[in-house]
């Protein structure tokens, strides 16, 4: 299995990345960065490339994909709708189109959110344009699913890149084991997270296109 993944420099696409390396059904990873990783392994390859809306310059290194983890994203949090959107939903499209005509029986698995609308009436800007970016991504012709995790605790080296967060996870390490009792259907970890999304993108590993957190553990631990 040969393996895209967009976003590998972040917390959840080092789960994601994690997962695929220490998986042996997987043959390849593909990284897509700005910046090189500082992570090194036989299986992967990173293609360094700047403009996210365009991969024509890199489109002939997208051929024969089996699947692509798309863990690419930012907070809301500060951000105006317009440039939340641009990178949520435009970088997202932008990626799912030019693998679509490059690797067409490519399946496409999307880190989404709890609380996600897809019906575009929620109040709460990031939840409307997740939701549009799931909606556009179904409708593509290609096989797509969207995970919806609740608290993703990092674990094995994960770190978020959004310094509010990165203050806040010390706290809630310590907390986690009363939080994964407490909260079970709203709790996941990267590594739970990365597990999923790789045994999502093997075909027929579930019928559901849209998973929430319990749905994710499940197939984790599977």
């Amino acid at each position: 299995m040969r393996v895209i993944i967009f976003g590998a420099s972040g917390m959840v696409g080092h789960g994601a990345l994690r997962a695929c390396l220490l998986d042996d059904g997987v043959s390849e990873v593909l990284a897509v960065v700005r910046r090189p990783l500082s992570v090194t392994h036989p299986k992967l390859r990173q293609i360094v490339h700047g403009d996210f809306t365009d991969y024509s310059a890199i489109q002939d290194q997208l051929t024969d994909l089996d699947a692509c983890l798309f863990c690419l994203g930012v907070s809301s949090v500060g951000l105006g709708e317009e440039e939340y959107t641009r990178v949520t939903y435009d970088y997202t499209l932008a990626a799912a189109r030019a693998l679509d005509a490059a690797s067409p029986s490519l399946t496409f698995v999307y880190v989404s959110g709890e609380g996600t609308d897809s019906t575009g009436t929620s109040r709460r800007m990031w939840a409307r344009v997740k939701g549009r970016t799931e909606n556009d991504l179904l409708a593509l012709p290609m096989t797509s699913y969207m995970l919806r995790p609740g608290y993703i605790h990092p674990v094995n080296g994960a770190t978020s890149r959004t310094p509010a967060y990165r203050a806040l996870y010390p706290l809630t390490t310590a907390l986690y084991p009363l939080l994964r009792r407490a909260l079970p259907r709203h709790v996941t970890t990267t590594d739970a997270l990365g597990r999923a999304m790789l045994a999502v993108a093997r075909s027929g590993t579930t019928t559901a296109r849209v998973l929430d957190t319990p749905g994710i553990n499940r197939l984790a631990a599977a």
